[in-house]
Order: C-alpha cells, then sequence, then structure tokens
C-alpha cells in the first residue's frame, strides 16, 4: 500500500483546511485508515482514524472540530478540519494498517505528511 497525502496549506485560525489520502494497492476497504500529526520538536500524534467497517475515533484536542470519512470506492480517505487553532500547526500523515486504531507503532504504512500552518 503506498499513501500520498495532500491538502495542506496556511489557514488563518477558525479556517478549514480538508486533508486527503490517496492510497494504491489491492484492499484499501480492509485497512484501517489513521491521521498523525508532528510539531516540530514534537512526538507524532495520534488525530483520528476509521476502522474498514466506518467506525471512527478521535483524539480529545480534535473532537467536535475535525472529521475522518473515507471513500472505498477513490481509495481515499479524508480529514475536515474546522475551527483550526494554531496548536494544531504540524505535519499530517495518513497511514494504514489491520491491527488499530490509535497506536502509531502499530502502523504498517504511512504517507509523506502534509504541512498545515494555522496563524493566529
Amino acid at each position: 500500500v503506498q499513501l500520498q497525502a495532500s491538502g495542506g496549506g496556511l489557514v488563518q485560525a477558525g479556517g478549514s483546511l480538508r486533508l486527503s489520502c490517496a492510497a494504491s494497492g489491492r484492499f484499501f476497504s480492509s485497512y484501517n485508515m489513521g491521521w498523525f500529526r508532528q510539531a516540530p520538536g514534537k512526538e507524532r500524534n495520534f488525530v483520528a482514524a476509521i476502522s474498514d467497517r466506518l467506525y471512527s475515533e478521535y483524539a480529545d484536542s480534535v473532537k467536535g472540530r475535525f472529521t475522518i470519512s473515507r471513500d472505498n470506492t477513490k481509495n481515499t480517505v479524508y480529514l475536515q478540519m474546522n475551527s483550526l487553532r494554531p496548536e494544531d500547526t504540524a505535519v499530517y500523515y495518513c497511514a494504514a494498517t489491520k491491527r488499530t486504531l490509535t497506536r502509531s507503532s502499530m502502523y504498517d504504512y504511512w504517507g509523506q505528511g502534509t504541512q498545515v500552518t494555522v496563524s493566529s
């Protein structure tokens, strides 16, 4: 599975962005898909994930603001980010696994990351 993330950019606080992650390879629909983020000098943290059965989980810091979804016909997972805050600034990575939703160490495939910068 190869993953290509896109959609990052510069946005003012309170604005919105939608990230996309396109997957190549077979059996996309059988994978759990996750989004993680890493700010400068900090660890990579879980943001949101959606299972193969469309169950989703979110980090507390993004609940009510971010929404993860997937379109299996397009082999793509999305992260809709609303009410963005400066603390959301990070490189966002998409990832795929069959083993977990929230644990980054158990994700097997990673995209290259897309920068999100939120100005105050």
